[in-house]
């Protein structure tokens, strides 16, 4: 594929659609269980279903299927109480997680836009 042909695929297809996207969130939320600062917000949570809203969510981000159908970020994050530091530890594990999948800089560079612009929507409490 030349370079042309790829910048014609969303970013979600150019990272391997489906698989990789949950690939990625399977890192994602084993490297958040570990974190010892982030592994509470989890406790009794469904991850199962978690996990599927994730990689619905991402795969929105990315231009792959539309079928996020979860809460808003607000709704969902608004009694958690999530620092600053929290949220760019978040991010952090995120864009390990996409740089150890080898998904291409810009994608990358996208994603955290995306986390930037949301952060007023799940940011809940001062650092």
């Amino acid at each position: 594929m030349n370079a042309a042909d790829e910048q014609q695929m969303s970013p979600y297809d150019r990272i391997g659609g489906a698989p990789a996207v949950t690939e990625a969130v399977e890192r994602f939320y084993k490297r958040l269980l570990a974190d010892d600062e982030l592994s509470g917000f989890f406790s009794g949570a469904d991850m199962p279903q978690l996990k599927r809203h994730q990689v619905a969510l991402i795969s929105q981000v990315l231009d792959g299927p539309k079928s996020y159908a979860g809460r808003d970020l607000a709704e969902a994050h608004k009694s958690m109480d999530i620092s600053v530091g929290q949220y760019k530890a978040v991010g952090a594990h995120l864009t390990a997680v996409l740089e150890e999948l080898d998904v291409p800089q810009d994608i990358i560079d996208t994603v955290g836009e995306v986390l930037a612009s949301v952060a007023p929507d799940v940011i809940g409490a001062d650092d």
